[in-house]
């Protein structure tokens, strides 16, 4: 189960994740992001309270990073535990992602 928490500010959107983001909850998050690139200079997530992130999480952000990267605008992932950051150094996404406090 994942809570997808939206918040925009001008041209910077802002999305905070509580949960598991596996299969079953990728279809949140992909509405959420669903026609809000238009316009955006910088996505930003905050994965504080995310608790899980499965290969279906990681296509995912990886989809989002390449609109980002076609409008020519900023993602960073923020709050990252090391649990989650282990999936994405052992896949790679640390090198194709940004990461920032």
């Amino acid at each position: 189960m994942i809570k997808v928490n939206k918040e925009q500010n001008g041209s910077e959107l802002y999305i905070s994740l509580e949960g598991i983001l596996d299969t079953p909850a990728t279809p949140a998050l992909s509405d959420a992001l669903e026609g809000c690139y238009s316009g955006l200079t910088k996505l930003v997530f905050d994965f504080k309270d995310l608790e899980y992130l499965t290969s279906a999480g990681l296509r995912v952000l990886l989809t989002a990073q390449q609109e980002m990267d076609d409008i020519e605008g900023e993602m960073i992932i923020k709050n990252v535990s090391d649990d989650i950051m282990e999936v994405f150094e052992l896949t790679g996404f640390d090198d194709v992602l940004t990461f920032g406090e």
